[in-house]
């Protein structure tokens, strides 16, 4: 499956409900599973994002489901990378004319 790097910023809502945020990511599990996902990694993270998180889906589509229902909540606001691995780089090096 496609690897997916997720940036994270805690909104003013987000920020004000802090504690709730463990809950909140149960929540970012179930939603990414729900469209045949799977988070793989989690960090807290210190600068411009507050959050990272590293995920596995079928597709562009469902990652871009999952981020819409994730953000929809108001307590985040997330922007996702498509990540490609040293053996689909290599690929795609390889493919160049």
């Amino acid at each position: 499956m496609p690897t997916y790097i997720t940036l994270v910023n805690f909104t003013p809502k987000g920020i004000e409900n802090i504690k709730e945020s463990p809950k909140r990511l149960d929540a970012v599990k179930e939603v990414i599973q729900s469209f045949g996902g799977e988070l793989k990694g989690f960090y807290l993270a210190m600068g411009r994002y507050d959050v990272v998180f590293i995920s596995e889906a079928p597709d562009d589509k469902a990652v871009a489901k999952a981020a819409l229902a994730i953000g929809s909540r108001g307590a985040v606001k997330t922007e996702t990378l498509r990540a490609f691995n040293e053996g689909e780089y290599r690929e795609i090096i390889n493919a160049l004319p």
